[in-house]
């Protein structure tokens, strides 16, 4: 068996020096990358409970960072469309574009509000909306419907390497990286920022479901092939970089 040894160095904060020896594409003054990826003009969109509405996730801070665990076993119930729009907005809702447009405050932080992740749902059981494949537009605070494939939670769980818990939870998060976001600011540095920024939607996402009565599992071990063919995404430019299936326990 061949031995194989981490590099690093990526993950090093010494890179900071050499990337003030880069010329950057923002300071080339090329084009930012779009903040939200298109959809089909004719796409089925699904419009969820405003943040300024909901009524659910009232569970002390206190309490929901006590209470935060793993869970890998979820009941039968469904979410309501509320509990998924609290969801959705917890881990990428938006509080506003700025920055003449280059870059958007969400509700988690990320490094130069680059925010590089596009939100992908596995939707099993939500009240009132069809199983099937959508894209959380944070822009429009939207649910963009991609498919309605009948086996697409067992083709998620084989993605997963077999792992049955994440087809069967009631909606599985997949998140896509879509790397030229931070790298058009930052260079060189940008695997790190991007796989910190990922670690701060995901604690979101376990804070939010605890406080909701529901529970969830990171999952970082996919077939990335897989994953991204299920997504349809082209595996360079966007491809999936975290799991994390949610269901009430």
């Amino acid at each position: 068996m061949t031995e194989l040894k981490p590099d690093r160095k990526l993950l090093k904060s010494d890179l900071w020096g050499e990337l003030r020896d880069v010329a950057t594409d923002q300071q080339k003054k090329l084009p930012n990358p779009p903040l939200q990826q298109a959809y089909p003009a004719d796409a089925e969109l699904i419009d969820l409970v405003a943040p300024a509405d909901l009524t659910v996730g009232q569970l002390p801070v206190l309490a929901a960072i006590s209470q935060r665990q793993s869970h890998r076993k979820f009941t039968e119930a469904a979410l309501t469309l509320e509990e998924l729009s609290f969801l959705c907005w917890a881990t990428q809702g938006m509080h506003e574009v700025w920055r003449g447009g280059i870059a958007m405050r969400r509700t988690v932080p990320s490094a130069g509000a680059r925010h590089p992740f596009e939100t992908y749902l596995v939707i099993n059981r939500v009240d009132d909306v069809t199983p099937g494949l959508y894209r959380y537009l944070s822009l429009e605070h939207r649910l963009c419907q991609l498919c309605t494939d009948a086996d697409l939670a067992e083709h998620l769980s084989a993605a997963c390497h077999g792992q049955n818990f994440v087809g069967s939870s009631a909606v599985a998060f997949i998140w896509t990286a879509i790397p030229y976001r931070t790298e058009w600011r930052y260079s060189i540095i940008s695997p790190k920022l991007i796989a910190l920024d990922a670690g701060h939607v995901c604690q979101n996402l376990y804070i939010a479901a605890e406080a909701i009565g529901a529970g969830t599992c990171a999952v970082g071990a996919y077939n990335q092939e897989a994953l991204d063919g299920l997504l349809g995404v082209d595996g360079e430019e966007e491809f999936a970089i975290y799991v994390a299936p949610v269901g009430k326990v």
